[in-house]
């Protein structure tokens, strides 16, 4: 059985405790950054075994496992909060781990702040996606902990809020806290942007006003291509086809043929849990759907640009809702192709603007075995009346 305990340190020369000299007398093997080295160097046993850790971690997992022996690991702060104690205990379950943790950069920084950092939601941008940041922003979340890498850094956060219009957020910036070199700053998002950062940092993000992003988008509003209007799904089909597919129960939404995004973006801020990707064939279209993302303050969309059926898939979550916006001719192509990916009790939606179309789709679904869940006629205005199908697997 593995035994592994994990040291928490801070960016100043470690006072330890008799235990803690005692423990690391006594082992061969530690790990940590190299940051957590030049800390620790000094009351290393002589015999004694480095590893860094860098991302991906595999390569220290794969040691461990190997290595007979008990193991220490240095780490920054709390080990426990987003940090690497998590990620051993998943991957060595019945190992013994020991912990000493000390406070984590959040706390710091609201303690340096004199703030209640209780009420900052946590999110890490360490090694992870945007999606509980986007999230975040999309819900109005009014204060957010954020911890940062070397890639997701303060300047790479402020510039994502930025480019979707969310610049009422004051910064609380840590950098090198409990260390020698400690800074704390208050920043505005223009200031964030060219900060003069060292790593490590942490950021406190605090609203400046209620304004949260706008759901239920009048369809004029849309950058539309060519001023062509009939090229947009209306509101009121936009929001009836939403509801149709169920999606407050899904996870993953593949909008194909999305053209101006009205979709994929009035999906994404209504249900910012949701993973969706919006697939488009025309570079022109795909150029218009980000502009109107960034207009109503929508991030997280993964775009594709191509024919739908050329685009590689294989690395993608598998759908469990598909709204076919578009089909160019290859209707019963792109279904059998949707088909093949989508979960067990997925769901299909289609707009359709012709009798033809509707019997293609409808004939589709019975060859299939899929079942009818939404079969509405909706008229908008003057508009020809659009038949919304919402098909089950």
């Amino acid at each position: 059985m593995q035994n592994i305990t994990i040291i928490g340190i801070n960016d100043t020369q470690p006072s330890f405790t008799d235990e803690q000299k005692r423990i690391i007398s006594l082992c061969i093997n530690f790990a940590g950054g190299e940051r957590h080295f030049q800390l620790v160097k000094d009351v290393l046993p002589k015999n004694h075994q480095w590893r860094n850790i860098t991302v991906p971690l595999s390569d220290l997992i794969d040691e461990i496992n190997e290595t007979q022996g008990n193991w220490i690991v240095f780490a920054s702060g709390d080990p426990w909060f987003f940090g690497i104690a998590n990620t051993l205990k998943r991957e060595f379950p019945t190992a013994t781990i020991h912990s000493f943790p000390l406070f984590n950069s959040i706390q710091i920084l609201g303690h340096r702040l004199g703030i209640n950092y209780g009420d900052y939601k946590p999110i890490s941008l360490t090694g992870r996606h945007w999606k509980e940041f986007d999230k975040a922003l999309i819900t109005g979340e009014c204060r957010m902990a954020i911890l940062t890498d070397r890639k997701n850094t303060p300047p790479v956060i402020a510039e994502r809020m930025r480019n979707y219009g969310y610049s009422n957020y004051k910064i609380y910036y840590g950098e090198h806290l409990g260390g020698e070199e400690e800074k704390v700053l208050t920043l505005t998002l223009k200031e964030a942007l060219t900060l003069d950062y060292k790593h490590p940092n942490c950021l406190l993000l605090e609203k400046t006003d209620d304004a949260i992003p706008q759901k239920l988008i009048p369809e004029s509003e849309f950058q539309i291509l060519d001023n062509r209007p009939n090229m947009i799904t209306k509101m009121p089909v936009r929001l009836a086809t939403l509801a149709s597919m169920e999606l407050n129960s899904k996870t993953v939404l593949w909008d194909i043929g999305a053209c101006t995004g009205s979709i994929s973006i009035e999906a994404r801020l209504n249900y910012p849990d949701l993973q969706i990707v919006a697939f488009e064939q025309h570079h022109n279209r795909m150029l218009m759907m980000e502009n109107n993302c960034k207009q109503f303050q929508c991030p997280g969309i993964e775009m594709l640009e191509g024919d739908y059926l050329q685009i590689d898939k294989e690395e993608l979550m598998p759908p469990d809702a598909v709204f076919l916006g578009g089909h160019g001719g290859k209707m019963e192509e792109i279904l059998d192709d949707i088909s093949k990916r989508l979960l067990p009790g997925g769901i299909i939606s289609f707009n359709s603007v012709s009798e033809t179309s509707e019997e293609r789709f409808l004939k589709w679904t019975e060859k299939n075995n899929y079942t009818i869940k939404c079969k509405q006629l909706i008229q908008v205005d003057k508009y020809n009346p659009i038949q919304i199908i919402t098909i089950k697997k």
